[in-house]
């Protein structure tokens, strides 16, 4: 079976992607489906590249009991575009960058809390240091991603 490929964006790659792939990473695990998916973050800026996550979002996830998945920050590509099923940003600005970035690919490009019942951008705790915030957001939209994707499976 093919597996879904997901790549999750923000701007550096350090906060909100980064936790969307562990959080999502998480669910697909204990939903038993981890052979079923493969799933990783990007950044649409240069910022942060090399990095490892943010603390704020190692210190949250870690209260939450879900492991972090091992991360360097890394730059969004054209090739991601060919590779990727899903490319998913946090707000309308990563979006226009992922599109700009990708080409031709640009309309796999989509925002989390879409697969949701209220749309809205995840706003980034770099800025506004609420990592509580923002987890319940990536934690509702990843919820929302695997009930839309597991009618793919």
């Amino acid at each position: 079976m093919k597996k879904i490929k997901i790549l999750f964006v923000c701007h550096g790659n350090i906060c909100r992607s980064t936790m969307a792939e562990s959080v999502f990473s998480h669910m697909v695990k204990a939903a038993g489906g981890s052979d079923l998916f493969e799933i990783s973050s990007a950044a649409t800026h240069t910022d942060e590249l090399g990095n490892p996550p943010h603390y704020g979002t190692r210190e949250k996830l870690a209260r939450e009991g879900i492991p972090l998945v091992p991360h360097r920050a890394r730059l969004l590509t054209r090739a991601d575009g060919a590779y990727y099923d899903f490319i998913i940003g946090m707000d309308e600005e990563n979006a226009r960058h992922m599109r700009r970035i990708l080409g031709d690919c640009k309309a796999k490009v989509c925002l989390l809390l879409d697969f949701t019942a209220a749309p809205r951008a995840i706003a980034d705790p770099w800025y506004t240091g609420n990592f509580d915030e923002t987890f319940d957001d990536v934690t509702e939209g990843c919820a929302a991603l695997l009930k839309y994707v597991s009618g793919e499976v």
